[in-house]
């Protein structure tokens, strides 16, 4: 199966074919730099981090851009609120940005430009767009020409005309149509500027991203990415003006992921539902985050909520259940051969043959566009799977057994990799996990070895009463006491 994309410029999935065979050139908008980033960042960092990754691993060599818009209205607002420059602002949220992806375990783009390093290449975008024709000056300012595009619409399947009727944008007698945008604003007191042909003054947002792509990746790629809200105007007009310049197609792919509602609804700063992405690694595992945020296909949107949350801990915690499983059983083991695929039989038959064909249909889900839920739907069967078999004491004993989990835990790591889960020790996540829960609690860890202590004491008089007992003491504070080969652990319900 090959990977097929859905394109919003055509409103179809479509076989993905880069423009350089074996390369690809991803263009994906990042965030304004004026305030603390959201659940809605994340959401947008986590699928663009997984496509970057899945990407590589069908060994194409990727160019990854992902830039920060470090001047705009925003940054200037908050500048002046706080009585110091635009420059402080942007650089103490691009700092806590970079905090927050390293946070949520992503890989780093292989450019990250800012704006303010590019005036040179976005004043001479826009010099272009004059002289061609497409966008003129006025008292300082210059705007892009809608009309002088004659795609104008295409990618968000507007109509001029119709937009024009009905635009609801500020009046500005100034422009040719309502619906011109600024490439270059004449510099006002207390904003930061630059020179330019047109005067002093600072970039348009549309055209930072044409100049920083065009820079990094060409004049025509293969995937620009960003959120829903990003189709218009500002991908929209990021066609204009690219294509508008070059004469040629500005991407083959233009791909977007769906919102996050909070509790069932839409998230704003209106509602005070702002939900940051500190403040929720303050009480979620960022995988448990991650995994959250990859359940559903990229395309739809995601609710938050703390339920959701519950759960997609508990799958993660299956997870890391089967990996820790399977490493305590391997370690007991010398060198692990390949199965015999011909010569297996009932169970360990049955579980070689669940590990290939999820093996395989994590692949097809995700070379589905990147689909994601489908994905881990697969994985999620695979671990209970695992689970299960590790339980078993007749499987245990299988002499393919150790080569079989083995495969398991391997399938599950390969997909981790691309998924970005799995990544950390499961000795480590449970350690964190305990930690969480304690934090939470208000306890101590000392509370819960006394009950562990206590119950080991009443085994071992075989006091089987009282100990079970002392089990659900510990299950009515929300911890589960287990007891295995190497004595008596504990996890939080």
């Amino acid at each position: 199966m090959s990977l097929r994309i859905y394109n919003t410029l055509t409103g179809k999935k479509e076989e993905f074919i880069p423009l350089e065979e074996g390369k690809v050139k991803m263009y994906v908008c990042g965030v304004t730099v004026y305030d603390r980033c959201h659940i809605g960042h994340a959401r947008a960092a986590v699928v663009f981090d997984v496509i970057y990754r899945f990407l590589r691993h069908l060994n194409y060599q990727v160019t990854y851009v992902q830039n920060y818009t470090d001047v705009d209205d925003k940054i200037i607002k908050r500048a002046n609120q706080e009585g110091v420059s635009s420059q402080v602002i942007a650089e103490r949220y691009i700092r806590e940005h970079g905090q927050d992806m390293e946070a949520l375990g992503m890989e780093k783009p292989t450019h990250q430009p800012k704006a303010t390093e590019n005036i040179p290449q976005i004043v001479a975008l826009v010099q272009k767009l004059v002289d061609k024709g497409f966008a003129y000056v006025v008292d300082g300012d210059v705007y892009f020409s809608v009309e002088k595009f004659g795609t104008y619409g295409k990618l968000s399947g507007r109509d001029l005309e119709e937009m024009k009727a009905g635009a609801r944008v500020e009046v500005d007698e100034r422009k040719k149509n309502p619906l011109d945008f600024a490439l270059w604003k004449a510099s006002k007191p207390g904003e930061p500027e630059w020179e330019s042909p047109w005067g002093k003054g600072r970039p348009g947002w549309h055209i930072e991203c044409s100049a920083m792509s065009q820079r990094y990746l060409g004049e025509s790629f293969d995937i620009h990415g960003g959120g829903k809200d990003l189709v218009f105007p500002h991908h929209e007009n990021e066609i204009a003006q690219s294509e508008a310049a070059s004469g040629k197609p500005f991407v083959r792919y233009w791909v977007h992921n769906g919102f996050v509602n909070i509790n069932q609804e839409k998230m704003s700063k209106s509602l005070g539902n702002i939900l940051p992405i500190r403040d929720l690694l303050q009480d979620y595992h960022s995988e448990a985050v991650r995994l959250f945020l990859l359940s559903n296909h990229y395309r739809s949107p995601v609710d938050f909520s703390p339920q959701h949350m519950v759960e997609a801990g508990a799958g993660l915690d299956r997870f890391y259940t089967a990996l820790m499983g399977i490493e305590e059983f391997l370690s007991a083991k010398g060198e692990i051969p390949s199965p015999n695929a011909a010569g297996l039989k009932g169970a360990a038959k049955e579980v070689f043959e669940k590990i290939s064909a999820a093996r395989h249909s994590f692949s097809e889900a995700m070379q589905d566009d990147f689909n994601t839920a489908q994905a881990l739907g697969y994985l999620h069967d695979l671990a209970r799977m695992l689970n299960r078999v590790l339980a078993d004491k007749g499987f245990r004993k299988d002499p393919a057994a150790a080569a079989l989990l083995s495969q398991g835990k391997d399938c599950l790591l390969t997909a981790g990799k691309i998924l970005g889960l799995f990544q950390v020790n499961p000795g480590e996540y449970f350690a964190d996990q305990r930690r969480r829960f304690l934090r939470a609690k208000g306890m101590k860890e000392e509370q819960v070895l006394d009950l562990i202590a206590r119950r080991e004491g009443a085994r071992k008089e075989k006091n089987w009463a009282l100990a079970d007992e002392i089990r659900r003491e510990a299950a009515a504070l929300g911890i589960a006491l287990e007891d295995g080969p190497r004595g008596t652990t504990w996890r939080p319900i």
